[in-house]
Order: C-alpha cells, then sequence, then structure tokens
C-alpha cells in the first residue's frame, strides 16, 4: 500500500513539473490568483500589489536599472546579486583597498560605502492610459507614430510626475495593444554595505555560468538612504536610512521539492511573439555574429586584464558582462535548434493564417507580410550587428563618433556664438570623461586593430566604408595582420582626442580643418556616415515595418485564442511569476537534484583557480562544520536551489517568495537547457537558480562578521 500511495505522489509531482510559462502584470495578477492559491500562496491579492496599503510591490526595486533588488529590513537595508553590484563594487576599489577580491562589510553605517551614481526605484502605481494615447495617435504608422506617440506620452509623464517628484513612464504591452502609465520614486542615496569577496560572489566563473548545478555565493547588499522626510534626496552625510513601506522577512526554514514559489522583479526584454523567419535569421547570422565579436573582444581584455592588476579592477565589470551574454548567445543558439523551435513556430503561423482565412479576419497576410519584411532586412542583419559590436567596441572609436555631431553643426553654422557651441561640447565633454576613467590604451588599440579586421573580414565587402582602400590598404600595405596593426599605432599616435590638453584646446576653438584631419576622426566618420546613409534607414524602415506587424500578430493571436490568458513580453517593468522549487532531468540518464550543498562546493574547489578558488575562512568553515542555524536537518548548509518560475535577465536580484510572503532565495540565474526562452518558452526544462536564503546569512553572519546586519533584518526560524 505504501509503494502504491509512493508511486500516486511521484506521478502527480512528474505531472505538475511544468514551468509556469507567464511574467505577469502586478496590478492585474487577479487574474492568475486561484492557480497561485492552489499552488500554495497564503496571501491576499492585496498582499501583493496594492496603492492602498503596503504591499510586496513596495518592497521591490529596480536597481541600477537592469537588475532587480529587495528591502529586506525596515533600515533600507537591500539585497541584489554580486554581479549586480560589481560594477559599483569594482568602481569603489582600489590595489590597496581591493573590495572586489577580499570582499567588504560594514560593520557600522558609519562605514558603509557612498556608491556614485547608483539608484533605486520604488513603483507606486500602474494606470492603464491606452484610450488616451490611442485617440491622439489615431492611425498613424511608422515614424509618425512614434513621433505622436512620444508627444502624447511626454504630456502624460509631465502631469503623473507631480513637477517632478516622481519618476513617471508610459510603455507598450503586448506590442502597443496596450499603454500603460507607471510612476516611481527615484532614490540616489546607495551605499555598499557588504559583499562576499570575488571567489565567492561570482564562484564558478564563465564555466559555471548558465549552468546547473551551482554553488555560487552571487548576492551583496546596499542600504537606501533618504532626506529627513524619508524622500528622496542627493547623497548627503546627514541623510537617514530609508524607511519602507514594506519588507521581506527572511526565512531559514529552507524549501522542499514541490514547495510554492514567486518572483518579482524587473525581467528585461523577451520576444516570446517572434515570427519563424526572424528566429532563424537569429541563429544564422545575428546570434553567431554576436558570439564571434565577443569572443574575440574577450581574449584580448582578458590578455590585459591579466598583466595588470589595475587595468583589470578597471575593466573587469565591462568584461563580465560582456562574457554574460557572448555565453548566453551561444546557449540560445543550441536550445533553439535542439527544440526545433523555427519548425513549431512556423506550424502555429500556418494554424493562425488558415484561421484568419477561414474566418475573414484582417490577419490573413500578416505572416507573409513578416516573411517580407525579413526577407528586404536580411542581407544587413550581419553589417548592423558588426557595426553596433565591433566598430563601437573600442573607447576611441566611440568617442571620435561622437564628434560627428559636432562636425555636422558646424559644417552648417550652427556653432557661431559661444552657447550655441557649448551645446555640442558639452555632452563631448562628459563622454570622454567617462570613457577615459581607468583608460588603458594598449588594450584598446589592440581591440581598434582586431575589431576594424573582423569588420572588412566578415561584413559584405559592397558594404564597408571608404576607408579601407582609401586608407588603410593605401598606406599600410596589403598584408592585412601588418596593416591593421600598423593602422591601429598610426591612429592612436596621431590623434588629438587621447591628449586630455590638445583636446580640450580643440572645443574651446574647434576647426572643421583639425576635426577633418584628425586619423581617429576619419575612421569613425567613415564608418557612421556610411551606415547612416546607406543602413540606417533600412534598418529604420525594417524596425517599423516589423512593430506593426507584431502589433497585429499579437492582437490577432489574441482573438484567434479567445479562452487562453495572454501575458506580454518583458519590457524592464515590474512583473510576478510563480511556480515551485522543482529537480529536472536534463537528458535520458540524468536527473538534477533541486538543490546544492557546500559540499558540492568544496569539490569543485581548486586552490588559486580563477573561477573555483575560495577564500580560507570559508575552507576553515566548512572543515569545523561550524554553519550555525544554518544547517539543514542533515547538517548540510545548502548553496542553492531551483525553481520553475519564469525569469530573464533583468530578474538578476530578485527574491524568491514563499507562499507565506517570506524570502527564501536570491534568484541569479537562467540554466542552459532552456536559454531559449527569451524566444521560446520550454516547460518541461525550465529553471530558476537562486541562492539559498541560509547561504547568504551563514556567510554573512559566519564569514563576514557581519552581526550588525544579522540583528537588523527579521529572520524568521
Amino acid at each position: 500500500m505504501k509503494r502504491i500511495i509512493l508511486s500516486i505522489w511521484a506521478m502527480a509531482l512528474l505531472l505538475s513539473a511544468r514551468a509556469d510559462e507567464g511574467m505577469w502584470i502586478p496590478s492585474l495578477i487577479g487574474k492568475n490568483y486561484d492557480e497561485m492559491v492552489r499552488m500554495g500562496l497564503k496571501l491576499s491579492k492585496e498582499d501583493l500589489y496594492s496603492i492602498n496599503q503596503a504591499s510586496l510591490k513596495d518592497a521591490i526595486v529596480q536597481f541600477g536599472g537592469g537588475c532587480t533588488a529587495e528591502m529586506i529590513s525596515s533600515k533600507g537595508l537591500l539585497l541584489t546579486n554580486h554581479h549586480c553590484g560589481y560594477g559599483q563594487i569594482a568602481g569603489l576599489s582600489t590595489v590597496e583597498a581591493n573590495y572586489l577580491d577580499n570582499g567588504f562589510w560594514a560593520k557600522s553605517m558609519a562605514e558603509e560605502l557612498p556608491a556614485p551614481g547608483l539608484s533605486v526605484i520604488f513603483l507606486q502605481r500602474v494606470e492603464d492610459v491606452t484610450k488616451e494615447v490611442m485617440d491622439f495617435v489615431g492611425n498613424a504608422k511608422g515614424e509618425e507614430y512614434n513621433k505622436k506617440f512620444g508627444e502624447i506620452a511626454k504630456k502624460i509623464e509631465e502631469r503623473a510626475s507631480k513637477k517632478g517628484k516622481l519618476v513617471a513612464t508610459v510603455r507598450e504591452y503586448f506590442n502597443g495593444n496596450q499603454i500603460l502609465l507607471l510612476t516611481y520614486k527615484r532614490y540616489t542615496d546607495v551605499r555598499l554595505v557588504g559583499t562576499p569577496p570575488k571567489s565567492l560572489g561570482k564562484f564558478g566563473g564563465d564555466t559555471d555560468n548558465w549552468m546547473w548545478p551551482r554553488h555560487t555565493a552571487d548576492f551583496a547588499m546596499f542600504r537606501v538612504y533618504a532626506g529627513a522626510d524619508n524622500e528622496p534626496a542627493a547623497y548627503d552625510a546627514n541623510n537617514k536610512p530609508y524607511k519602507p513601506k514594506k519588507h521581506l522577512p527572511i526565512s531559514i526554514k529552507g524549501v522542499k521539492e514541490g514547495d510554492f514559489a514567486m518572483i518579482f522583479g524587473y525581467p528585461g526584454r523577451t520576444n516570446r511573439y517572434e515570427v519563424a523567419t526572424g528566429i532563424d535569421l537569429a541563429l544564422t547570422e545575428v546570434n553567431p555574429s554576436i558570439v564571434n565579436i565577443r569572443e574575440k573582444r574577450l581574449a584580448i581584455m582578458r590578455k590585459h586584464m591579466d598583466a595588470n592588476k589595475a587595468v583589470y579592477l578597471n575593466y573587469t565589470s565591462s568584461y563580465a558582462s560582456i562574457a554574460n551574454y557572448w555565453k548566453y548567445f551561444i546557449g540560445q543558439t543550441e536550445q533553439l535548434k535542439r527544440l526545433k523551435v523555427v519548425e513549431k513556430k512556423q506550424k502555429q503561423e500556418a494554424n493562425f493564417t488558415n484561421w484568419a482565412r477561414e474566418n475573414n479576419r484582417p490577419y490573413t497576410n500578416v505572416i507573409s507580410d513578416y516573411n517580407t519584411a525579413y526577407e528586404g532586412y536580411a542581407p544587413y542583419a550581419k553589417h548592423s550587428i558588426y557595426y553596433s559590436e565591433a566598430f563601437r567596441a573600442p573607447a576611441l572609436t566611440r568617442l571620435a563618433a561622437g564628434m560627428e555631431s559636432l562636425a555636422k553643426a558646424m559644417e552648417r553654422g550652427a556653432t557661431s556664438n559661444k552657447d550655441t557651441l557649448e551645446k555640442y561640447t558639452k555632452p563631448i565633454k562628459a563622454g570622454r570623461r567617462a570613457l577615459m576613467k581607468g583608460y588603458d590604451q594598449a588594450m584598446d588599440q589592440e581591440l581598434f586593430a582586431e575589431m576594424t579586421k573582423m569588420y572588412y573580414n566578415d561584413v559584405p565587402k559592397a558594404q564597408q566604408p571608404g576607408i579601407y582602400q582609401e586608407v588603410i590598404f593605401k598606406k599600410f600595405g596589403k598584408n592585412e595582420d601588418k596593416a591593421f596593426a600598423d593602422y591601429a599605432a598610426h591612429v592612436y599616435k596621431n590623434t588629438f582626442l587621447l591628449d586630455s590638453n590638445k583636446f580640450n584646446a580643440f572645443l574651446d576653438k574647434p576647426t572643421l580643418k583639425q576635426l577633418n584631419s584628425d586619423p581617429a576622426t576619419q575612421h569613425a566618420f567613415s564608418f557612421v556616415r556610411n551606415y547612416e546613409q546607406n543602413y540606417a534607414p533600412k534598418v529604420e524602415a525594417f524596425s517599423y515595418q516589423k512593430k506593426e506587424l507584431a502589433k497585429q500578430y499579437v492582437k490577432g493571436q489574441m482573438e484567434w485564442k479567445k479562452n487562453r490568458l495572454f501575458y506580454p513580453d518583458a519590457n524592464s517593468t515590474m512583473r510576478i511569476t510563480y511556480g515551485q522549487v522543482l529537480g529536472y532531468a536534463p537528458q535520458d540518464g540524468v536527473h538534477y537534484d533541486y538543490y546544492t550543498t557546500l559540499d558540492g562546493f568544496m569539490a569543485k574547489y581548486k586552490k588559486g583557480d580563477h573561477e573555483f578558488d575560495a577564500p580560507q575562512e570559508l575552507l576553515d568553515l566548512y572543515k569545523n562544520k561550524d554553519y550555525g542555524r544554518y544547517a539543514d536537518k542533515n547538517g548540510k548548509l545548502r548553496t542553492g536551489f531551483i525553481t520553475n518560475n519564469d525569469i530573464t535577465g533583468g530578474n538578476s536580484g530578485s527574491s524568491v517568495i514563499n507562499g507565506r510572503g517570506e524570502l527564501v532565495g536570491l534568484a541569479f540565474d537562467g540554466n542552459w537547457e532552456a536559454m531559449s526562452g527569451d524566444i521560446a518558452f520550454d516547460k518541461k526544462y525550465k529553471r530558476t537558480i537562486a541562492v539559498d536564503a541560509r547561504f547568504i546569512l551563514f556567510l554573512v553572519e559566519k564569514l563576514g562578521g557581519a552581526k550588525n546586519l544579522i540583528r537588523e533584518m527579521d529572520i524568521v526560524e
């Protein structure tokens, strides 16, 4: 009898082990609420999202514009991923005070470090403004639509911002079929509180990235500060810790397979309504181009970073960002092919077209029009990628390209007085300051040579700028390897853009002669003008056409599948997803448990390795099994777990919340087998990888010695 009961339980678990697809708008979550309760949610709808009382939405912030974080104390303490705070941690580090490599823990608020340029936003409310926008825009399309949409959006945002007290933004959902107004409060005084050393926060490096099983301590802590009235205020030593409307208690009870799991966050971008032709182009042209370019960029950066610790600190954040999506596009391509997504989309599109034709709906030609649009764009797709990823990779070319607006203004006589001249020179000066911070010329010069070479070898010759034949090969010979290196050396030696005195003197009294004769601007202008005059119009026309077709396609699908509950693509606004804690079987004969432990961490440990090293203090804690109250019932310290929640980039740092509204983990990655997820969600394999809350608190208390932070949090035993 016991065996039969267990078999029934196993079957039920197997049947439910399918990821719940959907990144739902919190204010509209009522449509999903009953299903969430069935799965284990104990909270009310108002507990999730409310504008009248404190709710979970008030504990969640967008962190730095590209990640998520959450409030975990009544004193503004904020938890996010180590890789989300990586740039700030590296920026605050020096060779002498290397917080990135060595870790940092503030034992009092006075020790917390201001993080310049970092901000967080709290969502205040969401309102539907579809009718107001559509009434104003009417039947406009393409460039005219963008212009009118911008006008009405600006009017609505100005009205909602309450004279600048709030940040208001009008965003499109369902590919433009629904328009929402979102208002936020932005706090700009954010300070670093604690971070584990890089060896833990990035444990596994590029090897383990996007992989399960995982053992990375991918977390960091910051604090939000406010003025005396708890409102946003510029940094001031007298500011007070922000008092949030809501903060999350942290559970150390742990999770078990089948437990309800919910994630609030700010997922960046998905493209799940993309058509087969677009996916096929990504597989054959776009993704391979990005991978090839980034692979070369990373090799060059790694060479120079390994040779100089200061260069490493200055470029490590940029390197990590480039590497993350280098591997992402490899995985996405592999999984889209493995899952035969193009073929499945083609079948779905054929069924949609048949439905439209049989029911006399105005969508019969949508797919054929899509295919025609992509056919026209395909010859320029690779060029577009190489322009953004290769040409613009070196800092010098970005700086030089930024001078083109000044050149145009001077050509039409728009810089005749001091005020109009400053309008153009001021942003150029600011841009140069940002680009030159921690600048390494040797690395940039090698990058310049190799990217120029790759552009020549890979972009169709008929689409290339004149600089190759008119300057590079004419003056530096036909031997490609030598020509590009010699050309780069010439450019970097003779440009005035890298000499601060010459640069500032030029901007005080700019002349077209000097600007057009500089080798760096000659190079950049050749690329920029070739692309903007000959190819940008084609890319823009395609984008307008695709936007209108996407709007029609989504609208048509919602008519076709009237009983289906649709969700909009992610667009960097707050979403909620729900699912369960679940292991999975990635292939025949292989099963992955839903959690990992410090034992597995130590099995990967390699002394001195740049990806799998660990501090001696952790080795000692492991040897003594000194886990305190954070061990599980078997005396093990769990490091991570997985759920079948639907997430993407931007969800990094999102809290994994149990049915009682308690934080049990911190989302930081997706799994290799489901990297098709931004385009095609896979119900069988999709997993979210999270740091276990107990591992986080163990490291804060035992490794960091920051008991002050432990006392500050509401920890549920």
